[in-house]
């Protein structure tokens, strides 16, 4: 059976100066999935104001709220996973892009950071 929303080997903690953050449960492997859940499309709702909404359409005009800990990655410039749309089922897998360490904080890169308003003065 292949599930839909997987976040068991992932757990959220304080992340510094960042506030919350996700962290490893255990080791994964160059191209292994760290996470994988539902997005759920929103009306009446602007990604620009919430930083907590992910851009879902190729227009950039679709918001979506992400299931499990997706929302909860914070942005690096040096990620260690990489993002897979599957924009017809409204899927998001998160793959880790190098070797990830138990306990070791997962991140991605903003590729809106440039411009979303919610994003302006904050990397």
């Amino acid at each position: 059976m292949d599930e839909i929303i997987n976040c068991r080997d992932v757990y959220i903690k304080r992340a510094g100066r960042k506030g919350l953050g996700v962290f490893a449960r255990k080791d994964f492997k160059l191209g292994e999935v760290v996470e994988k859940g539902i997005m759920m499309p929103l009306n009446n709702c602007s990604g620009h104001d919430n930083p907590h909404l992910f851009t879902w359409s190729e227009d950039k005009k679709v918001w979506a709220a992400g299931s499990g800990y997706l929302p909860f990655y914070n942005h690096s410039e040096n990620p260690n996973i990489f993002k897979i749309g599957d924009l017809p089922n409204n899927i998001l897998t998160f793959y880790a892009s190098r070797y990830i360490r138990k306990d070791e904080e997962i991140t991605g890169t903003y590729m809106s950071k440039k411009w979303r308003d919610c994003f302006k003065n904050q990397f």
